[in-house]
């Protein structure tokens, strides 16, 4: 009779969890606005981040994948410039090459994906 009890008390925990983590999540704050990125001298327009487009592919978001390691999170400091992304950083991996490399995201094949005049 005393595992059954134990066994109940166990799965009331779990469902407990489960509900506190579901409200938890509808209580998110919400995502940071658009980004406009640092343009080199050779882009072809400005292109602007949207953690709406990048985060809605994901079942459960997680910041942790490209904070802090791929794109520092700063508090921009007035005068403070961003370095401008390129292509050949990109095309090492770095920033939004870690991922848009054609395997694990679209490559850089068509510049209006992410260049706007």
């Amino acid at each position: 009779m005393r595992s059954r009890t134990a066994g109940v008390c166990a799965i009331a925990l779990v469902v407990t969890v489960l509900v506190a983590g579901i409200a938890g999540a509808q209580n998110l704050s919400k995502l940071p606005p658009d980004i406009a990125l640092p343009q080199s001298g050779d882009s072809p327009g400005k292109v602007v981040f949207s953690h709406q487009n990048h985060l809605g592919v994901q079942a459960k978001p997680d910041c942790t994948v490209c904070h802090p390691k791929l794109a520092p999170i700063m508090k921009a400091t007035k005068g403070a410039k961003r370095t401008a992304l390129t292509h050949a950083l990109m095309l090492k991996g770095l920033a939004c090459g870690a991922c848009h490399n054609g395997k694990d995201a679209h490559n850089f094949d068509d510049c209006a994906t992410c260049h706007k005049s």
